[in-house]
């Protein structure tokens, strides 16, 4: 009979002390674990969605200048290193290689005259260019973007956010056959973009190498 109710005994008891910390701690080591590769799937995530957005503002400055290149017309091209002027934006001029820093053209709708007599109207060309923006990177060293003007130089904005690094020297436009027919230049205007450089963001550094090339829609041989 004692035999019996010593069993039955134990066979009621619930769970000691240690054995309910153990199962609590064991708990929270799986709660941890499952909560840490959460908060890092979702840094990762949150990482790869702000790169791509950072990739798309480049391919957008990409499509963006190719679109207006190829609805302009009155190309000029400026060489790395000289100066932006509105004395002579106006005047098509080609540029091989890559000394091209910056391109300037007539918008699809602007005019090159005005006045009476009539005199070259500087203030709507349009103008792409390579440019310091201002900031360093974490090695002191310039960053450069591209930049855009719709008022002839008097006004621009920065294109690429400052986590896209242009690469000056590697970067060019090049501009091919600008000059009119008239001129003794028998080639229709085209353009070449190429972008060289680095996305910077946060600890990841991405290289980047884009090339477009523009032929001017509107006939300019005969």
């Amino acid at each position: 009979m004692n035999y019996e109710l010593r069993i039955k005994k134990q066979k009621n008891a619930g769970y000691t002390i240690i054995e309910t910390m153990i199962a609590i701690s064991l708990f929270i080591i799986i709660i941890m674990t499952g909560m840490g590769a959460l908060l890092n799937s979702n840094r990762v995530y949150n990482k790869s969605q702000n790169m791509m957005s950072i990739i798309d503002s480049l391919n957008f400055v990409m499509d963006e200048m190719s679109t207006n290149l190829r609805t302009g017309y009155n190309y000029r091209c400026f060489l790395k290193g000289s100066e932006l002027v509105q004395n002579n934006i106006n005047e098509p001029n080609s540029c091989t290689g890559t000394n091209g820093g910056a391109i300037a053209f007539e918008q699809e709708e602007g005019k090159l005259y005005t006045g009476d007599p009539p005199q070259l109207y500087n203030e709507d060309q349009w103008v792409y260019y390579i440019g310091d923006t201002g900031e360093k990177d974490v090695n002191e060293d310039t960053i450069y973007g591209i930049f855009k003007s719709i008022d002839g130089l008097n006004t621009y904005v920065q294109l690429t956010p400052n986590e896209i690094h242009i690469n000056p020297i590697d970067s060019f436009f090049t501009v091919f056959g600008a000059e009119s027919f008239g001129s003794g230049d028998d080639k229709q205007p085209f353009v070449t973009i190429k972008l060289v450089g680095e996305i910077v963001f946060k600890d990841i550094t991405t290289p980047f190498s884009l090339q477009t090339s523009v032929s001017q829609r509107n006939i300019d041989v005969f």
